[in-house]
């Protein structure tokens, strides 16, 4: 048996990192029972014991515990989870104001889902080459406001060079998921932090202004000695898995000091009267904009939004 971490997954095969070597592997059959809700037992990140059966092929024996992961809906079976990667540092969500555009309501689904975790989130503004004066004005507040909060918040150029050797900073020493949207810009950072990284880059489709996807599943590099990071397929859309609304507030970092402040102990801090949510966004403590996600999610609106 050896220890080893899980680099890349297809679905039904793995490969693990064991002793300075890569292996391809299998889950031995009751892992796959084991974790009946969700769609892959095994994620990218993974510690694993393995068993080799040969030079180059091994059975995956047991999952180590995990840190921490983040999870989602999963798209494809009703009632799943689908984990996006394991024992991570960070997540680093890339975003972009235009071609295409990441809706607010996007960012802060994502945002609760690493409040959840406590897994520390890095907001990326990708294409700033495409922003305009009033782009760059619409940057600047969403960055004032999310900086507010406590996350980082960077604007960079893959198509100019910009802010990439900030980016490599933040990434220093740790291991970061890489997620977002199809069409921002993810493949292509990560081929430019490191020349480890080939990854292929696709096109924003001009009609409908959204990115067509090019990876098709989660793959980790070792961008320099040290340094991984995980970039996975374009998230079309982020279900929440497993956040009761009684919860939802508590991964609002603004939201968090006025719980229990509210006139009546089960408010749903959308009508009552004496809210303190709601109070607190009229007096300009909450923004707008995330206190409708909040409202978004609480009603399980459209995840994409």
């Amino acid at each position: 048996m050896m220890k080893g971490r899980v680099f890349k997954s297809t679905g039904s095969w793995y490969t693990v990192l064991a002793e300075g070597k890569f292996y391809e592997c299998r889950l031995r059959g009751k892992l796959r029972l084991d974790d009946e809700k969700v769609t892959n037992p095994v994620a990218v990140g993974d510690w694993v014991n393995i068993a080799p059966e040969n030079d180059t092929e091994a059975i995956i024996k047991d999952v180590l515990p995990r840190e921490n992961y983040i999870i989602r809906k999963s798209t494809r079976k009703k009632k799943h989870s689908h984990r996006l990667a394991a024992n991570i540092d960070q997540a680093i969500l890339i975003v972009t104001l235009a071609f295409p555009r990441t809706s607010l309501g996007f960012i802060d689904r994502f945002l609760v889902s690493c409040e959840s975790f406590r897994i520390p989130a890095v907001l990326v503004f990708n294409k700033a080459d495409l922003l305009d004066e009033e782009g760059l004005e619409y940057y600047e507040a969403l960055k004032f406001d999310y900086q507010e909060l406590g996350y980082k918040v960077l604007l960079v150029s893959a198509e100019e060079n910009i802010g990439i050797e900030e980016l490599k900073a933040v990434l220093e020493g740790k291991t970061s998921l890489f997620a977002g949207h199809s069409g921002v810009g993810k493949s292509t950072l990560l081929n430019l932090i490191s020349p480890h990284i080939e990854q292929r880059i696709g096109e924003v489709s001009e009609s409908v202004g959204k990115g067509i996807h090019t990876t098709t599943f989660a793959e980790m590099f070792e961008a320099w000695k040290g340094t991984f990071v995980i970039d996975t397929p374009g998230i079309k859309e982020l279900g929440l898995w497993d956040i009761g609304n009684e919860e939802l507030s508590h991964y609002f970092p603004e939201m968090r000091e006025y719980i229990g402040e509210c006139r009546f102990n089960n408010c749903t801090h959308t009508h009552e009267p004496g809210c303190a949510f709601r109070e607190a966004m009229e007096e300009g403590k909450i923004a707008p904009s995330r206190y409708e996600s909040y409202l978004s999610i609480l009603e399980d609106e459209d995840s994409h939004r």
